[in-house]
């Protein structure tokens, strides 16, 4: 392949998709818009016109932000890329370090620290001004700042060393260094899930176990009933940074653990927080989250093998507007131009996270009454301000779980 031919595929990649982007997000808001003004039929006795209203308006606030932000995620990479600013970059690494690996480093830490200045805006926009429009913000900008610092010092600590040793792999390891780094991510991966809930998660959030008895008793008789075994139940303060409700479990092995938003625990009934438990547990008990990592997996070690075809590759930098060669570089553009050519493949994703979903509320059907995860999550709607009518097209496209109609119609069949 020439390195002509390939900026030419590049450019219609990133067209396609962002113009596909554009299109949902088109259609999206054209039909949450017509369907405002009536609640669906299935949801008239529990959902109020005031609320559905709400919905409407903050799905469509957030789906114009997405429209301004695949415009903006476009142009930023054309301007690394094509635009000359990765290989600015690289020259700038190489006047200023003398080690190979401090280069690789510096370039990939650039391009991280620059694209997440850039992008802070939209974040703000979203945090200060659309959830705050909504009534859902509860963060302070003191607060915003505190969990990006955090965010930063935990990333430099556990992201650096791990960037160094992939580096290092890939100069060192000869041509299947990509096996080893897959073996250096896997084990990554596997320890970020056991020390997540002890470690990482309490940095952000209070963790309080959870103090209710006569919840705490209906809860374990549920896990026991489910034959599931975790290491506490704790309530997080959720609504520390926001009044969106959410339960979920973490961790891994003997390091599982429950948590529930404290918004969440204020809003249910017992009996629909047992609904939304069984649900969580039908994930773990169908072993989906095992068949997650392992997809996951998989797919990562058949890209790091497509990288380790491309990065010897003069078409593959030279079409993307470098001209510096180098381990690091090959693996930044592979990971920045990734989504354009992979972004089609979003409904297979979609549909597979909707497949799960499914097959844990059946689970849950059998474990509680179906009626009461269905007023859990009519709740769960309204609280989230989640939009009971999204595009179909768009929905089949993007969303991890089931439209709320389909999604309730199964429950009350079952």
């Amino acid at each position: 392949m020439t390195a002509t031919l390939f900026t030419t595929l590049f450019v219609i990649a990133l067209l396609l998709s962002t113009s596909t982007k554009l299109w949902l997000a088109r259609r999206h808001l054209r039909y949450v818009l017509a369907h405002r003004d009536k609640v669906p039929d299935a949801f008239s006795a529990q959902v109020e016109l005031a609320a559905h209203q709400k919905a409407a308006d903050y799905t469509r606030a957030k789906t114009r932000l997405s429209i301004y932000t695949a415009l903006f995620e476009t142009l930023l990479l054309l301007a690394f890329t094509l635009g000359g600013g990765l290989q600015l970059l690289a020259s700038w690494s190489l006047a200023t370090f003398t080690h190979p690996l401090a280069q690789g480093m510096a370039v990939i830490v650039s391009v991280l620290i620059l694209t997440s200045i850039l992008e802070t805006p939209f974040n703000l926009y979203s945090t200060f001004v659309i959830e705050a429009r909504f009534g859902f913000n509860k963060m302070t900008l003191k607060l915003y700042l505190l969990d990006a610092l955090k965010g930063i010092l935990l990333g430099a600590i556990l992201g650096l060393p791990l960037l160094f040793g992939v580096l290092w792999l890939m100069g060192r390891m000869g041509d299947n260094w990509w096996l080893y780094v897959w073996a250096v991510w896997v084990s990554f991966s596997l320890l970020l899930l056991f020390i997540y809930p002890s470690f990482i998660a309490p940095i952000f959030n209070k963790f309080q176990p959870l103090e209710d008895a006569s919840l705490k008793a209906r809860i374990e008789a549920l896990l026991h009933k489910c034959g599931f075994t975790a290491k506490g139940l704790f309530v997080m303060d959720g609504s520390k940074r926001s009044t969106h409700g959410n339960a979920y479990f973490t961790g891994f092995g003997k390091t599982k653990r429950i948590v529930f938003y404290d918004t969440l625990i204020a809003r249910l009934t017992a009996n629909e927080i047992d609904a939304v438990l069984a649900h969580e547990l039908g994930h773990f008990k169908r072993r989906h989250v095992i068949k997650r990592i392992a997809l996951t997996f998989a797919v990562s070690l058949a890209f790091l093998w497509l990288l380790a075809q491309l990065m010897h590759a003069d078409w593959f930098y030279a079409g993307l507007g470098v001209n510096t060669h180098s381990t690091a570089m090959a693996l930044l553009l592979f990971f920045m131009v990734l989504p354009v050519f992979s972004f089609l493949l979003q409904p297979l994703s979609s549909a597979y996270s909707r497949k799960h979903e499914f097959e844990a509320d059946a689970y849950a059907a059998q474990q509680t009454a179906a009626a009461d995860l269905v007023t859990a999550l009519v709740k769960l709607y309204q609280d989230n301000a989640s939009t009971l009518t999204p595009d179909p097209l768009y929905s089949t496209f993007y969303s991890s779980h089931p439209p709320a109609t389909v999604r309730i119609s199964r429950l009350q069949s079952l």
